[in-house]
């Protein structure tokens, strides 16, 4: 893929309106745009940035907002960056599409990219990692928006490799974040052992002091299959395969397992407090970032 195929420019106009909300204040060790859990004791004036609703009026600058009409609030020193990291499964069962759609890892990585943007675009740090049977060499952590094309050039360079193995991915400890922070995972949470082995991995990020969202990325064929007759299935990751005649009854008994095995997940997510994303790849990307995104708090 190309890195413009991940994001446009019209859509970066409208993520440039857009912030990523989280519950947690983390004190980080540079100045960001978040406020931290400890106060310092200075309210030295730092920089301005773009006024977004649910900002403190307070800081609102209204000398500035009457000489350019810009809306802007001041910054101040003692708000801290968040960090923020991002998984994509670049596993094999992620290079999968429908005929008329994009490749489920295309359409991960343009919800990634769109979150990274986010990210450097309110100067916290990024840190952006592959992932398939184990965690691959990230990009350093990022910061700022001249670091967007860093983040882009990665993500497009991804191609589907390997067996999907999250828990035992995440089980490297040196590849999870080392402070407190946010975490999304991107996949198509295709798993040998199923939602066992995403709870495990969730599980590690949430001992690591995560906030953890997971974005289930699925083509639309997966959800609500419309295959019938004499098939040969074969799994992408293990090379193996099954012929099966698929009758109406077959795709029936398969969408109901695949409701339970979501409901499933879902449930374990609400439990743990871990926010859950379906995005089908026929969904455009702008519906699930201003829609199920907002709805669900993750954006605003």
């Amino acid at each position: 893929m190309k890195p413009e195929e991940l994001l446009s420019a019209e859509w970066i106009a409208r993520l440039d309106r857009l912030t990523l909300a989280t519950g947690r204040r983390v004190r980080g060790t540079r100045q960001g745009r978040r406020r931290s859990r400890e106060l310092g004791a200075s309210l030295e004036f730092a920089d301005y940035r773009e006024y977004s609703p649910g900002d403190d009026v307070r800081r609102f600058d209204w000398s500035v907002y009457g000489r350019t009409g810009r809306k802007v609030v001041r910054q101040y020193l003692d708000e801290q960056e968040l960090q923020v990291t991002l998984y994509v499964d670049v596993s094999r069962s992620m290079d999968f599409s429908d005929e008329d759609g994009p490749s489920k890892l295309l359409h991960a990585s343009r919800l990634a990219a769109s979150i990274g943007y986010m990210t450097l675009a309110a100067y916290d740090r990024l840190g952006v990692y592959r992932v398939s049977e184990r965690i691959g060499e990230g990009l350093p952590l990022l910061r700022g928006r001249p670091a967007v094309h860093r983040m882009l050039d990665f993500l497009a360079s991804s191609e589907a490799e390997g067996r999907g193995d999250l828990a035992g991915a995440f089980a490297e400890r040196s590849r999870l974040p080392r402070l407190p922070g946010m975490t999304w995972i991107f996949s198509d949470c295709w798993t040998e052992r199923g939602e066992e082995e995403l709870e495990e991995a969730m599980a590690r990020l949430q001992a690591a002091r995560q906030e953890v969202v997971l974005v289930q990325v699925l083509t639309r064929g997966e959800i609500a299959p419309r295959l019938t007759g004499d098939l040969k299935l074969i799994d992408a990751e293990l090379g193996t395969f099954k012929e099966a005649a698929l009758t109406g009854r077959l795709v029936e008994a398969y969408e109901r397992e695949f409701d339970a095995y979501r409901g499933r997940l879902a449930e374990f997510c609400a439990r743990r407090g871990i926010a859950y994303v379906l995005a089908p790849t026929d969904v455009p990307l702008r519906e699930t970032v201003l829609g199920t995104m907002r709805e669900t708090g993750l954006v605003r």
